[in-house]
């Protein structure tokens, strides 16, 4: 299907953004290739390599190990104190009418899925932000990054004079405290850049709550996984409040 196509069934509705917080409220500037030991773009699976099939169910804990990536070492997650609900997992999801690897954002239960075929879909849980809940529709994803920069909003540097080092585009380096974790995925609708973003985080408990700042936040290992999941412009669809993908369809418009 064609996000044409796609977009015909689900019906877009975007709102007005609000300040991104944890995000960033300007076009990201490209990664510095001499940020030692990070690698700033890595070319995603073809479509054809999404991974799919396997067991229903949690996947296992040592997903949550500690791993060495990029010239840096993600720490364990103590994941026995995340609830088993937010933890990585593979569910029965309908995903009529979506391609493989289109993501779908639940903000209000804090689930996002990847739709895989035959009528299942890896869920991860996630942290939503103000931003989170900033806006509903369809996206695309036109840019992933590996270990990327991040840009502290104007607001939030005005909140917290500590991050002024970092403004100006200047930006915080890649690295274990960097707001936007290991990786990061980029929403676009056409040519223009939503702000909006689909990041790791090294705050794991924050996974399944409402915070205070920024999008969509992973854990760490998690935004790894979805990282590879998910090919380039794969169709990003948010659903806010109690809309569901049904109810989507039953609003679109009719072609």
């Amino acid at each position: 299907m064609t996000t044409r196509s796609t977009l015909s069934l689900l019906g877009v509705s975007l709102a007005a953004l609000a300040a991104l917080g944890g995000c960033t409220t300007q076009q990201r500037a490209s990664i510095s290739t001499d940020v030692p030991m990070a690698q700033a773009y890595v070319a995603p699976a073809p479509v054809e390599q999404i991974k799919s099939g396997g067991p229903l169910g949690p996947v296992e804990l040592t997903a949550y190990d500690s791993i060495e990536d990029g010239g840096f070492k993600l720490p364990a997650i103590p994941i026995s104190k995340v609830s088993e609900e937010f933890r990585r997992q593979r569910v029965v999801y309908n995903g009529e009418g979506l391609e493989p690897g289109t993501v779908v954002v639940d903000t209000k239960n804090h689930f996002l899925y990847v739709v895989e075929p035959q009528g299942t879909a890896m869920r991860y849980g996630i942290g939503v932000g103000k931003a989170g809940f900033s806006w509903s529709g369809q996206a695309e994803i036109k840019d992933k990054q590996h270990w990327p920069k991040w840009f502290p909003p104007v607001e939030m540097i005005a909140r917290r004079p500590e991050l002024k080092p970092y403004g100006n585009e200047v930006g915080m380096n890649p690295g274990l405290q960097n707001p936007l974790g290991a990786r990061a995925l980029y929403l676009y609708q056409g040519n223009k850049d939503t702000l909006f973003r689909l990041h790791g985080t090294p705050e794991w408990w924050s996974i399944g709550k409402s915070v205070s700042s920024g999008c969509i936040r992973l854990m760490n290992q998690d935004i790894v996984d979805l990282y590879d999941r998910v090919p380039m412009n794969a169709s990003v669809i948010v659903l806010q409040g109690k809309e569901t993908l049904e109810s989507r369809r039953r609003t679109a418009p009719q072609s």
